[in-house]
């Protein structure tokens, strides 16, 4: 029972850490945010990444069914209001100025809840394409309910399951904060201008991609 419970952890862990490594929105966004902020913003904003995906993480372990049959039903639609959702973060961060926000971090006037809060927000409103990337996931490690979900032993594996989903994403999270912090003492104020620029492109970009390749994808071949 030990040995089940352990590996059931660790193949939880393996799904949250493959399905946080990527260089999507949510991803240049924590990166953007740790080098004009600082480390502890990285890090508050990385929690909720990970807390939100926890969530959807929850969601697609139990209801599985009824989440297939939802989003291939509406999944055109969805990327595509999703697409537009990026786009439009990718030309705010373009034009947001970092500059005054450096200056309020360096009087320690930091707001880490809104840091939390606008990942969590950010993440859940990707769900659509969330969702089957961690169902794929979840195949890929051969992660499931281990028997009916009224049986006490498969309600705390399934919880263990999840626990270990989080602590692999958030183990991303966290290194990958520590590792931009460290070039991040290499930048100076001016340079965060061009950092929002790029990070801005990226992200409509993303965006872009995800409306087109939607397109692509239901028109008749």
């Amino acid at each position: 029972m030990i040995v089940s419970a352990i590996d059931i952890f660790f193949r939880g862990l393996a799904v949250g850490l493959a399905s946080s490594i990527t260089v999507g929105p949510v991803a240049v966004l924590c990166i953007q945010r740790t080098l004009s902020k600082n480390r502890r913003s990285g890090l508050a904003s990385g929690a909720g990444v990970a807390v939100a995906d926890m969530l959807m993480a929850i969601i697609a372990f139990f209801f599985y069914s009824m989440l297939q049959t939802q989003i291939e039903e509406y999944s055109a639609i969805l990327q595509v209001v999703g697409g537009i959702f990026v786009v439009i973060v990718g030309v705010y961060i373009f034009f947001q100025n970092p500059v005054p926000q450096i200056r309020r971090n360096r009087a320690g006037k930091t707001n880490l809840w809104q840091d939390f809060s606008s990942m969590f927000v950010i993440t859940l409103a990707n769900f659509v394409v969330v969702i089957p990337y961690l169902l794929a996931f979840f195949a890929m490690f051969n992660v499931g309910l281990q028997s009916s979900v009224s049986d006490v032993a498969s309600l705390a594996l399934s919880a263990l399951t999840i626990l270990g989903f989080f602590a692999g994403a958030m183990s991303w999270w966290v290194m990958l904060t520590f590792i931009i912090d460290f070039f991040r003492r290499r930048f100076r104020p001016r340079h965060m201008l061009t950092i929002n620029h790029v990070a801005g492109v990226i992200i409509g970009v993303l965006g872009i991609y995800t409306i087109l390749s939607t397109f692509f994808n239901i028109l008749p071949k």
